[in-house]
């Protein structure tokens, strides 16, 4: 019965082909919402296998749908496409060609293997009902994310499915390993900008200032107090300061100084929890030193929760495709955050990782030197092509 679903020899003769593909994606990376090339090269792919295409959904984003045989399930594929304002440091003679920006979180790889199974869908057809291929903007953005604006613009409602997936590679695990969690799985996320306002004044007369670089200092590490001391240890939440800014000179002391914090937690009470405590703790920080303080506080990403039944499935289509020695059923909770998160939240689904390599391949993601591994195009689209064909099964 399984030789009628796609296996992994069925798209090794592709790989060259989505290599290129892959190489000149990363070549000429673009910003979120920015784009346009790689959009027309996927609208373009689409429609040459005969896909019916939508262009235009948030900005940039592209739709391919595809239907075969009578039947009534639909099933969503998404991967996203948007680049990072990191200049490329790895040397590859495919590199960035645009200073400055890079695929450093993979987004190339992700795009091409979903092209790569919508080759093979569109030449084989062995499935019954609808695939809805989502090409999403603006993964990186923060808010107003691709996906939120994907699906403010009716994408659910104009490209229904029952049940959506999506896949992000996953440096320090071994390529074409696949890994699943049920339920919670990556944070939310929350983004906090505050501004102290103090009084500037000469560094050797500081009796006549309100510093607010030592307002600044001591807020800081006041914050590592609140995950240690206020949150439930079983429960996963970190508070990370990323930046702090203050001042020009060694001897003038500033008006104001800036802290920009990134705050990740699974649940709703610990995301309250840390909100409540971080602008307490900041107002009595600076009240305590005489200066003011401004909170700014954004809550981004909701937390990705894949629901039981679909990430079972999935799972079991990776073990269908590459033997369980090469799947983990229950991965570890990731602090990272994903807007693939809004998708969940509108339907059914999971999203699971793809191991990216490990040791010295397998570099971290947004970092200059990151490059999606060529290894997992045939796999990646294989099973993208297998999942399909399992879920609308005749």
């Amino acid at each position: 019965m399984t030789r009628l679903f796609t296996e992994l020899a069925d798209l090794s003769d592709d790989a060259p082909a989505l290599r290129e593909i892959r190489h000149d994606i990363h070549r000429h990376p673009e910003l979120s919402f920015e784009e346009t090339r790689t959009s027309a090269l996927v609208a373009q792919k689409l429609e040459e296998w005969g896909w019916e295409v939508s262009r235009g959904i948030a900005g940039t984003g592209v739709v391919g749908t595809l239907t075969a045989g009578d039947g009534t399930k639909r099933i969503g594929l998404r991967a996203d496409m948007d680049a990072l304002p990191i200049h490329e440091q790895t040397g590859k003679p495919y590199a960035s060609e645009s200073p400055g920006k890079m695929h450093a979180c993979g987004h190339d790889g992700h795009t091409t293997m979903l092209l790569g199974a919508a080759r093979h869908l569109a030449r084989t057809r062995r499935f019954n009902g609808t695939v809805h291929l989502y090409f999403q903007p603006a993964e990186e953005h923060g808010l107003p994310s691709g996906a939120q604006r994907m699906i403010a613009e009716g994408l659910f409602e104009r490209f229904p499915c029952d049940a959506v997936f999506g896949v992000h590679n996953h440096p320090g695990v071994a390529p074409g390993t696949f890994l699943f969690r049920k339920g919670p799985f990556m944070a939310a996320c929350d983004q906090v900008s505050i501004e102290i306002e103090g009084v500037g004044g000469h560094a050797a007369r500081p009796h006549l200032s309100v510093d607010p670089v030592v307002v600044t200092a001591s807020i800081v590490m006041a914050l590592q107090t609140i995950v240690a001391r206020n949150v439930d240890p079983a429960q996963p939440a970190v508070v990370t300061v990323g930046s702090m800014h203050a001042g020009t000179v060694n001897n003038v002391i500033p008006n104001r100084a800036t802290l920009e914090l990134s705050v990740r937690s699974f649940s709703k009470p610990v995301r309250e929890l840390l909100k409540r405590r971080i602008c307490e703790l900041v107002d009595a920080q600076a009240a305590s030193y005489g200066a003011k303080a401004t909170i700014k506080y954004l809550e981004g990403y909701p937390v990705v929760v894949n629901s039981d039944a679909e990430t079972e499935f999935a799972a079991q289509v990776a073990r269908e495709l590459v033997g369980a020695e090469h799947v983990v059923d229950h991965t570890d909770l990731l602090m990272g955050s994903e807007d693939f998160a809004f998708m969940l939240q509108a339907r059914p689904g999971t999203f699971l990782r793809i191991g990216n390599g490990a040791g010295e391949d397998g570099c971290m993601v947004h970092n200059p030197h990151y490059d999606f591994n060529d290894r997992n195009l045939p796999v990646g689209a294989a099973y993208w092509a297998r999942l399909v064909e399992r879920f609308l099964a005749q």
